[in-house]
């Protein structure tokens, strides 16, 4: 089918449409009704023949066709606006959409963002912060940085910083833990990574003993926990030099294992532009000394 016979329009409200599975937010993007939206990927759908997108409680779902197609498309309507801010002196920054674990954020990033910043001052980075459950396509994030094994389906995984896990605690808590079986007495704090404190333990030679303490889905708040004493986290020192240095955590014990460390990921499907590149290549820099 010829591109004159398509009409501009409902490529755009597609694109949309795709990026953010669903209609809601194209609309909101676009500065249309949600009418118009669907309008538009009705007529295109009708013109090529096909169903592009399947709804459900969820919000929308491409279908083979839709995903055959929403690469391309994406990638077209990218180039184009980056080709028109390249050649205006006023036109916007570049934007990259950034998840990241918090523990992640706030024990290494947020720090050396101001030298990215001065380093790439067109890429408008974009910085939403999760617990570790995020979904690059359905959250329309270009790049996201997660912990674990680095085997996400999909995706093309870089390895940044390694994160052996340790206990963690306030000091008064600290001087009640002679060896590792004093845990067996205090609440032992958990995130949803349920296989940590088992593995930790057995590491310690005391792994009959229950993980029994209440439950965070974010690592940062648990540690917040811990500091004021409601009992011992299992963490990653290297993410909080600062309070370990400051004398608000103490590291109680030696014993460290290593259940995963740091990943920037990228959708395989997703472009890799001057910016997602730029920051890339930035944080992979920055890592390095870590890993």
């Amino acid at each position: 089918m010829p591109l004159s016979a398509i009409s501009l329009n409902a490529l755009r409200a597609f694109e949309a449409a795709a990026r953010h599975l669903s209609l809601t937010r194209a609309a909101a993007e676009l500065h249309v009704t949600q009418s118009a939206v669907s309008h538009q990927v009705r007529g295109l759908e009708e013109q090529l023949g096909v169903s592009l997108f399947r709804r459900s409680t969820r919000g929308l779902i491409l279908t083979d066709e839709g995903q055959a197609l929403a690469p391309t498309i994406l990638e077209a309507f990218a180039m184009m606006e980056r080709a028109l801010d390249a050649v205006s002196a006023t036109g916007p920054a570049e934007i990259v959409n950034l998840g990241v674990v918090g523990t992640f954020a706030v024990g290494f990033l947020f720090e050396r963002l101001a030298a990215f910043r001065a380093h790439h001052p067109r890429v408008d980075l974009r910085i939403m912060t999760n617990n570790n459950k995020v979904d690059l396509w359905t959250e329309s994030l270009d790049l996201a940085i997660r912990f674990g094994d680095g085997a996400w389906h999909g995706v093309e995984a870089h390895r940044l910083v390694d994160a052996p896990m340790t206990p963690l605690c306030a000091p008064a808590l600290a001087a009640l833990l002679k060896t590792p079986a004093d845990l067996a007495a205090h609440p032992l704090l958990r995130s949803y990574r349920s296989q940590d404190w088992p593995a930790w333990l057995k590491a310690a030679g005391v792994p009959g003993i229950p993980a029994r303490g209440p439950l965070f889905d974010a690592s940062t708040l648990m540690i917040q926990s811990a500091m004021v004493g409601e009992g011992v986290a299992l963490a990653p020192p290297a993410m909080f030099r600062r309070e370990l240095a400051e004398g608000r955590l103490v590291q109680p014990f030696d014993v460290l294992v290593d259940t995963g460390c740091y990943w920037l990921t990228r959708l395989f499907s997703k472009p890799l532009t001057p910016g997602v590149r730029a920051f890339q290549d930035w944080i992979l820099a920055c890592t390095a000394p870590h890993r």
